[in-house]
């Protein structure tokens, strides 16, 4: 697997390296040792999917605060997403800064987001499928969530967005004190 440093710190682009012959190719999406190496957490407690109807469809911006803040690998199975990560953490150097990056089903590439940061996605086709390895359990107790269109962040979405759902809606403005 290939490791790509993302400008935000501890975010990383994962790129499977494919072992090509005439049958197809068999490539490794995971490796304890491999993300002990580069840092990054390699806990798995929970694995979801998320299926998305339409193109434009907007999820997030939702990170779970301490004492279950949780990693997350996302990687896009069907269709395509406009994936962003915001980092909520207040020591990080790249402390309210985000980062955005298309994944595709075709390219195999993954997202790793580590604990205290934001991440949401908006589909750029019909039918999308997103799956995500989570290092921690979800805690309802815990979530929470930034706006997605907060002026605080300026992130620039591909499209506009068709559905969002009410809870992403509700979000108040971003302030420093809400992220525990």
């Amino acid at each position: 697997m290939k490791f790509v440093e993302t400008k935000l710190k501890g975010a990383f682009i994962i790129e499977p390296e494919l072992l090509e012959d005439e049958r197809g190719f068999f490539a490794r999406t995971f490796c304890q040792n491999e993300f002990e190496a580069h840092g990054l957490n390699p806990r798995l407690a929970q694995c979801n999917i998320s299926f998305n109807k339409k193109r434009g469809i907007l999820r997030g911006m939702h990170y779970q605060a301490p004492p279950h803040q949780e990693a997350k690998l996302i990687s896009c199975i069907r269709g395509g997403i406009y994936d962003v990560i915001i980092d909520l953490r207040p020591d990080s150097t790249t402390y309210c800064q985000w980062y955005s990056v298309e994944l595709h089903a075709q390219d195999y590439k993954m997202l790793y987001v580590p604990e205290g940061i934001a991440h949401g996605f908006q589909t750029l086709e019909d039918n999308t499928v997103v799956f995500y390895q989570i290092s921690e359990p979800y805690h309802p107790e815990c979530a929470r969530g930034v706006r997605w269109d907060d002026v605080a962040f300026g992130i620039a979405w591909p499209i506009q967005p068709i559905v969002i759902s009410k809870k992403d809606q509700s979000y108040h403005p971003f302030n420093n004190e809400q992220i525990g």
